[in-house]
């Protein structure tokens, strides 16, 4: 256990930890006490039939989704709903690497899937707050795939679903590009194997990190209209040095890597034997795909391919130049597109 004081409630709060004892990984071994970092908003009814299901994405954590998505007026409005934030194992401020104990500690964290989030989230779910039925899971990128995990493995569960920005199978260009955001990392000198000190011995390779996701994260029309002097720069270096540069200096590079390394393997097709269609096949809920139109991680045209493979889904792009981080919530007309689409969702019978 290393700590970082950048992971807390001060920076990222409020939020509870909720311990759901051991969780058996899908690739072997364990996390033993695994705590979940969860922030929830609203109130569960009498007939708990008003849960919403919001996991979170690569280094974002339940602030973020507070911050941008939730709100009175808003598709996830408190008044109606029971939010229910849940970071993602290896984001944090759930059990990850810094701050794990013993043997699952720093370079030796166990490799989580996808899949065992949802299994965790699941069992604080129904264990915790006795709900089984959510009226919505949505998330965006690796908060997508959780959804599509979601909707393929507890269909019964899920009545609605809308994966944003993300993929049911992880393309290989997108395998690929998630490869060299790791290698950004682990070939620092200063990153040592894992057994670093402090996240600023990784400095130099979290900056390589930073560059990477701001050539992938936005688009070439964001830098073309000169998009980042709305977020108060006067060029693209003093972008990358005080925005993306700032924005991940302070993560922990093993909490990165646990994230990255189930981000290139999310993939619903295990459950079907490699099959995809059949996979995709099982989703009773009823789904909008929402993509991005200048995402250049979750590409439009990939999950369109996926979109066509689910019964009775809309497909429900969303226009940004931002690209995949208009997530963020820089563009305000992406998020009131997507607000659009999530009440439709919610107002749709099920």
């Amino acid at each position: 256990m290393t700590g970082n004081a950048y992971y807390g409630p001060d920076r990222h709060g409020p939020y509870e930890l909720f311990n759901i004892g051991t969780l058996a990984l899908e690739d072997g071994g364990e996390l033993r006490d695994c705590r979940l970092a969860v922030a929830t908003h609203g109130k569960l009814n009498a007939a708990k039939d008003n849960a919403i299901l919001v996991p979170t994405w690569y280094s974002g954590t339940s602030k973020i989704i507070e911050q941008v998505y939730v709100g009175a007026g808003r598709a996830l409005d408190p008044a109606k709903y029971f939010i229910v934030v849940v970071n993602q194992i290896g984001g944090g401020l759930s059990t990850s690497p810094h701050n794990a104990a013993g043997a699952a500690s720093g370079a030796h964290f166990p490799k989580v899937r996808i899949g065992d989030d949802v299994r965790a989230q699941h069992r604080l779910l129904t264990e915790t707050f006795g709900i089984d039925r959510l009226a919505l899971v949505v998330g965006g990128s690796m908060g997508a795939q959780q959804t599509y995990e979601w909707a393929v493995r507890y269909p019964e569960m899920v009545l609605r679903a809308a994966p944003i920005a993300g993929t049911a199978k992880n393309t290989e260009h997108d395998f690929l590009f998630t490869e060299t955001l790791v290698e950004a990392i682990t070939t620092d000198p200063g990153f040592d194997g894992g057994d670093y000190a402090t996240p600023d011995a990784v400095a130099a390779g979290l900056k390589r990190h930073a560059k990477l996701w701001t050539v992938m994260g936005w688009s070439t029309e964001f830098f073309r209209a000169g998009r980042y002097k709305a977020f108060g720069f006067d060029s693209m270096q003093a972008f990358v040095d005080g925005f993306m540069t700032g924005y991940f200096a302070p993560m922990d590079p093993n909490d990165l890597l646990a994230m990255a390394w189930k981000w290139q393997r999310g993939d619903v097709s295990r459950h079907a034997g490699g099959d995809l269609a059949a996979a995709l096949g099982r989703i009773t809920a009823k789904t909008f795909v929402m993509p991005i139109s200048h995402d250049m991680f979750f590409a439009p045209e990939d999950c369109f391919v996926e979109q066509r493979l689910i019964a009775g889904s809309e497909y429900r792009p969303i226009h940004s130049i931002d690209g995949h981080l208009a997530l963020f919530g820089t563009d305000a007309d992406a998020l009131a597109q997507i607000d659009a689409h999530l009440q439709a969702l919610l107002a749709t019978p099920v």
